[in-house]
C-alpha cells in the first residue's frame, strides 16, 4: 500500500542523482542473493570476511558487472555470521534487510541523490554492523525522511552534523571491511520515514515478527536509486 512519502518519492523520481556512479549503456547490475537458497555461501565462506569478499569479487566478474545490488525484504541467512543479530533473550534473531545493498570495489564514491543535512553519524565498531554511518535528512514537498549510508569510509566520517549535503555532491565511499563493519566492500542505503530518537544508526535488519512495521518505515530503496531496471 502506498504512503504519502511513497507518493512523492515517485513524483520526483526524475530529479535523483545516482548515488554511485553507474551508465546503464556500458554498466552491468548483477542481481545478489544472500538467503538460504544460496548454497554457495557456507559457514565457512560467510565468517571469513576474506572469503566472503572473494566471492563477492568473483561473482560479480563472472557476470561482467560493475555492481552487485539487491536485499530488499530478502531474509538472509548470512547474518548467521554475527551477535549483532542476535536476540539479547536468546529470541527470534534479526534476519529481514531492510535496505538495498550495492556490492563494489573499495573506495567506490558514493553521491547525495537529492540535497540534504547531516543528521548524524558514527561508527557502528562491531563485527558485522554497519561500521562508519552517515544518515541524511532530506525534505521533499514538506514531508521530512532519511537516507542511511552504511559500510562507508572513516574518513567520511570528518563531517558535522548540520552540514548540508548538495545534490550531486560525493561525500562518501565505500569502505575496506576494518571500516565497514568486516564485510565485503558494499553500501548499504536505506530510506527512513520516521528515525525516532536514533543518531548515527537505525536498524538495517528486523525481525519477521517485525516485518510490516519496518517495511513501512523503510519503504523501497529503488524508488531513489532506480537501478533494478538494469539488473542483468
Amino acid at each position: 500500500m502506498n504512503t504519502p512519502l511513497i507518493n512523492i518519492l515517485e513524483k520526483n523520481k526524475h530529479q535523483y542523482y545516482p548515488v554511485v556512479p553507474f551508465d546503464p549503456e556500458k554498466d552491468r547490475l548483477l542481481k545478489m542473493n544472500f538467503t538460504e537458497s544460496n548454497t554457495e555461501l557456507t559457514k565457512e565462506v560467510i565468517e571469513d570476511v576474506l572469503k566472503f569478499s572473494s566471492y563477492v569479487e568473483q561473482q560479480l566478474k563472472n557476470a561482467g558487472a560493475r555492481y552487485g545490488i539487491g536485499g530488499y525484504a530478502e531474509h538472509r541467512s548470512v547474518y548467521s555470521r554475527s551477535n549483532v543479530f542476535d536476540a539479547p533473550d536468546g529470541g527470534e534473531p534479526r534476519r529481514l534487510h531492510l535496505g538495498t545493498d550495492i556490492w563494489g570495489k573499495a573506495g567506490t564514491p558514493v553521491s547525495a541523490p537529492i540535497g540534504g543535512m547531516v543528521h548524524s553519524f558514527k561508527f557502528n565498531d562491531r563485527y558485522g554492523d554497519y561500521g562508519a554511518t552517515i544518515i541524511l535528512l532530506h525534505q521533499l514537498e514538506g514531508v521530512a525522511f532519511y537516507t542511511l549510508y552504511g559500510h562507508v569510509s572513516l574518513k567520511d566520517l570528518a563531517i558535522t552534523e548540520g552540514q548540508y549535503i548538495n545534490r550531486e555532491q560525493e561525500f562518501a565511499h565505500f569502505g575496506e571491511p576494518h571500516e565497514n563493519g568486516h564485510w565485503p566492500p558494499h553500501l548499504h542505503f536505506q530510506i527512513i520515514e520516521n528515525i525516532e530518537l536514533n543518531e548515527g544508526d537505525y536498524p538495517g535488519v528486523c525481525r519477521m515478527s517485525d516485518k510490516k512495521f519496518y517495511l513501512k518505515n523503510c519503504p523501497d530503496p529503488d524508488l531513489i536509486l532506480q537501478m533494478n531496471r538494469f539488473i542483468v
